[in-house]
């Protein structure tokens, strides 16, 4: 097929699409439409979703889009926004380690003339990869991250960020600082009462304690109280490296565990995201469980810094509730297509090595995990994480001919090659390629970044 300009995608509601639509559904299973229809309507939400033949009328003016893929707009459930300026870097040390030799230099320098230039560009680079809801950790200034919740504003994404807390000025080294204690607390409250469900909802706060090694025990409670308080999401970091783990048992001896120390502080709600949670025990397991907090899975970054590899199987058996994440920097890509590639390959390596035998997850497993189990950690499954009629209009648009390996045979993909959907996802996923996210909506608002597209432009 010819491409479509950039200009000719929509900018705003409302809009009609024919394409290949394919989905998870909420009730389960999946919505594969090879000649598919959606209607965006003017409030940003899904009209219709259907064959084309069964509604003419608005198939008569619709985008044509047959040979590109319409798809939900996926869920990044944890990423680091001062972070992606050292994506790729620091390959081959552990956690501790990275963080104070690659990571801490760019968190300290995030002040707001920093987030003015690094914010923007990163909600374009997250949309462009097919993420069009995002959970970010700031910095520890409160300035950068108000520029953060207004840049992300401007651009549309839809966005959960949260000021990093911590009062231990070097993991465990250092005595908590109760007036940095307090005046952090001070400044998450002011940030979440001015952003905590601005723009009906698209904009949401994260109260944001590091991770325990960074944290002391009053702040974990303050932080969680304040959580709890505002109906805020409340995120860190769980069990992600060995020495982390042992350094959270020198600092917490009362703990049971990693995870109880989060318990003890009140922070294990359903609005919890735990990010990695690798290394856990049956009881952590089955307490997280019990309790309805959430799994990020980032196993980009737990292979590229060797933290780990995360039993996926089994925590799904175990009836945990997990989505995807980035985890920038990390993780050295924003995509979310190359998170679920290297996840997979996570599952394969256990499996060989004979430590798994659960069955792993196919690539529609995947894709559901990255867009509405994602949306379900968020308590958002009812509005997002799937094109269904009623539900807010968070889209992306991919175009598969870009995958192929020789491009001289790509348009063989338009021809059938990829008609099952577990072969289509499987070269998503296998193949992800830069430039195969065309289009990015939220609530059927177009976002800048796919293709170098920008508002103005049009």
């Amino acid at each position: 097929m010819d491409l479509v300009g950039l200009a000719s995608f929509p900018a705003r509601p409302p809009f009609a699409i024919r394409a290949r639509v394919l989905t998870p559904l909420a009730a389960g299973g999946w919505l594969d439409l090879p000649d598919g229809l959606l209607h965006v309507d003017v409030t940003g939400r899904l009209g219709f979703v259907g064959v084309a033949a069964g509604r003419p009328d608005l198939a008569a003016d619709a985008l044509d889009l047959r040979g590109l893929v319409v798809m939900p707009g996926l869920v990044d459930l944890h990423a680091h926004l001062p972070q992606l300026p050292n994506a790729g870097l620091g390959a081959g040390l552990d956690l501790l380690t990275w963080l104070e030799r690659c990571i801490f230099p760019l968190e300290r320098a995030f002040d707001a003339s920093t987030a003015e230039r690094l914010a923007p560009a990163a909600w374009r680079t997250f949309a462009a990869a097919g993420s069009t809801t995002v959970v970010a950790y700031s910095a520890v200034y409160a300035d950068s991250t108000e520029v953060a919740f207004r840049t992300a504003e401007a651009h549309g994404i839809r966005a959960i960020i949260g000021q990093v807390l911590m009062d231990r000025e070097r993991y465990d080294q250092g005595v908590p600082d109760p007036e940095g204690l307090d005046r952090s607390i001070r400044e998450s409250a002011d940030l979440c009462a001015r952003w905590h469900g601005r723009d009906e909802g698209r904009l949401r706060y994260a109260v944001t304690p590091r991770f325990a090694v960074s944290c002391s025990a009053e702040l974990l409670r303050a932080s969680a109280e304040l959580a709890a308080a505002t109906g805020a999401y409340w995120q860190t970091h769980l069990a992600e490296d060995p020495a982390e783990l042992a350094a959270v048992a020198r600092l917490f001896p009362e703990a049971r565990d990693y995870l109880d120390v989060y318990d003890r502080a009140g922070g294990l709600t359903e609005r919890a995201i735990l990010a990695h949670a690798i290394h856990l025990s049956d009881r952590e397991i089955d307490r997280l469980a019990e309790t309805g907090a959430h799994v990020a899975h980032c196993p980009s970054s737990n292979l590229f810094l060797s933290s780990g590899m995360m039993p996926l199987a089994r925590y799904l058996e175990r009836g945990l509730s997990i989505g995807l994440g980035s985890d920038v920097a990390a993780g050295p890509e924003p995509s979310l297509f190359a998170v679920m590639r290297v996840g997979s390959f996570t599952q394969s390596a256990l499996r060989v090595a004979g430590a798994a035998t659960d069955p792993p997850l196919d690539p529609l497993g995947w894709l559901r995990l990255a867009s509405l189990e994602g949306a379900r950690c968020l308590g958002l499954e009812r509005s997002i994480g799937s094109i269904e009629t009623g539900k807010e209009a968070d889209l992306i648009v991919v175009d598969p001919t870009v995958t192929a390996a020789v491009q001289a045979e790509a348009g063989t993909i338009a021809a059938g090659l990829l008609d099952d959907p577990v072969d289509l996802l499987s070269r998503l996923m296998y193949r992800a390629h830069p430039s195969m996210i065309r289009a990015a909506w939220v609530r059927g608002r177009r976002l800048a970044g796919p293709g170098g597209w920008e508002p103005d432009a049009a």
